[in-house]
């Protein structure tokens, strides 16, 4: 599965999920958006580098997860409907599964980012200041981090349209720029 951080806007950007032989599906606007590295984006260093199988990736590249079809999906609106129905009957029954991968995902994306800001100097709101890292989350926290100092500056410079992609659960990217 490929998945897609596409920057559309001057504040806004989309997270796009490819599975091979399958409709793209997106979420845009996407939540989360910041100049320096998006919400979304976060998440998917931490679920990769934990290898997490169930968390928001993890659970796309199953065939669940939030990510809605395109509207550009060809077909009729019937095939459409019935496309999202599949996709919320696969996301519920993926639900019923362990939900420690979630809550480690969200676990891990919330210390990075927070961690993140701290070493670069970027604004982190006023509850964020006192958070501490746990000392069992700092190898980890780490190893993230090293990727966001490598991809910030990629996402800093991209262009309305430009994107970065990556093969789930890879953290190696590729850019795209428009043109």
């Amino acid at each position: 599965m490929d998945v897609t951080f596409e920057r559309t806007g001057e504040r806004r950007y989309a997270t796009v999920v490819s599975l091979p032989s399958r409709n793209p599906r997106r979420m845009d606007p996407a939540p989360g958006y910041d100049d320096n590295i998006p919400h979304d984006l976060v998440h998917y260093l931490a679920e990769a580098e934990l290898g997490l199988s169930s968390g928001v990736y993890g659970r796309a590249a199953a065939g669940g997860g939030g990510f809605p079809a395109t509207t550009e999906t060809p077909g009729d609106p019937r095939r459409r409907a019935r496309e999202q129905r599949r996709l919320k009957k696969r996301e519920a029954s993926l639900g019923r599964s362990d939900h420690s991968d979630m809550a480690r995902s969200e676990h891990f994306a919330g210390l990075c980012d927070i961690a993140w800001r701290r070493r670069t100097g970027a604004q982190a709101p006023a509850w964020a200041q006192r958070k501490q890292i746990p000392p069992e989350d700092a190898p980890i926290v780490d190893r993230i981090l090293d990727r966001l100092d490598e991809l910030a500056p990629l996402w800093r410079d991209l262009p309305v349209g430009g994107a970065l992609t990556f093969t789930w659960p890879s953290t190696a990217v590729n850019v795209r720029t428009p043109g």
